[in-house]
């Protein structure tokens, strides 16, 4: 099934396909986009037919974060409303109860990464590179991001990615458990469906139950982290930095941050 928001949504042998297709941008999310992935993602995790979820993207990347070229000037009230558009989606996906399957490779940058994080389990190609690159348009994560990662990885290592902003490579994310498989890029779509299908045959009511289980391991819940990265996304969305970050970014030039 096509979408005019570039995102794709079908239904084969009780997995539930998300596709991310826009890929002359990388997959950038646009904000019809982050609609779009919430409303499959509510479809899927409503429809007793879908045992199971995969989410993919076509082209050589699997998300290049927002879309920095379609983002404005932002007051409290809309900065708040495009974070929020953006949590929906990422709530909905998280709370699915039902095992997910993210299948990334290339790009896998901001919010891209925080949406695969929140799957289930994690199949990426050699080429994959994952990148928290909020600092570099002078903003805060977002999509749970640091949630997610500090479970991951505990605040030291967690706080070191999402600092200095820098590029993972599939070997070292798999090393640090952020990823389950790494496998060569042509046999990316195979062993993610693999993995989807897998799941979807098994007793999907119990692993539903079992990932209930896992949420309630770690404090704050995600409903509590998400009301606070809305606050601070915010407050970030309008600051100086986050302008000359915009700027710079479409300038191809090193930001110079104020810290203001």
């Amino acid at each position: 099934m096509s979408d005019t928001t570039h995102v794709r949504y079908e239904v084969r042998d009780a997995v539930g396909v998300v596709t991310l297709d826009r890929p002359d941008k990388l997959n950038a999310l646009t904000v019809e986009m982050r609609e779009a992935l919430g409303t499959h993602f509510e479809s899927a995790g409503r429809d007793a037919a879908v045992r199971a979820v995969l989410l993919q993207a076509a082209g050589p990347g699997f998300c290049a974060s927002g879309d920095v070229g379609k983002m404005g000037a932002f007051t409290a009230d809309s900065g708040r409303e495009h974070i929020k558009r953006a949590h929906r989606m990422v709530r909905t996906l998280a709370n699915i109860e039902k095992p997910v399957v993210a299948a990334v490779r290339g790009a896998v940058a901001g919010i891209g990464w925080s949406m695969a994080l929140a799957c289930d389990a994690i199949v990426a190609s050699e080429s994959a590179r994952f990148s928290m690159v909020f600092r570099h348009v002078g903003l805060v994560p977002d999509g749970a991001a640091v949630y997610f990662l500090t479970q991951h990885l505990g605040l030291l290592r967690a706080k070191e990615i999402v600092y200095s902003g820098r590029r993972l490579d599939a070997a070292e994310a798999h090393a640090l458990g952020l990823v389950n498989r790494v496998v060569p890029d042509g046999e990316l779509e195979s062993a993610a469906w693999e993995q989807a299908l897998a799941f979807a045959q098994g007793p999907t009511l119990a692993l539903g139950i079992t990932k209930k289980m896992f949420k309630l391991m770690y404090p704050p819940d995600l409903e509590a982290f998400l009301d606070t990265e809305a606050w601070a996304q915010g407050l970030a969305l309008l600051s100086d930095d986050h302008q000359e970050g915009l700027r710079a970014f479409l300038e191809k030039r090193k930001p110079v941050f104020r810290g203001r």
